[in-house]
């Protein structure tokens, strides 16, 4: 079961399509080449929540839509949630 989808390669967060428990091995599915991937879950990713693919350190940027869609305000591991504890807009 696909647990979250990724919209492209380049993206480094993944976005639920299920309640994710921490813990777990998650499958997902990269949109544009529909090839698989597994992340292990370090926190409970709710439905509709990012999951980070790869270690983000403070400064940096999250992709998503091949798009970077914010400033990373607190170091971001490989499976943990991606959301406002750790993520703000560049916008304001």
């Amino acid at each position: 079961m696909i647990q979250f989808l990724v919209h492209e390669k380049a993206d480094s967060v993944g976005v639920a399509t299920v309640d994710i428990t921490a813990g777990s091995d998650a499958t997902g599915l990269y949109m544009d080449s529909q090839e698989g991937l597994t992340v292990k879950a370090l926190d409970d990713i709710p439905l509709g929540h990012k999951i980070a693919l790869t270690d983000l350190a403070t400064g940096g940027s999250v992709t998503k839509y091949g798009e970077d869609i914010g400033k990373v305000v607190a170091e971001i591991k490989k499976g943990n949630h991606v959301h406002i504890h750790n993520l703000k807009t560049k916008r304001w």
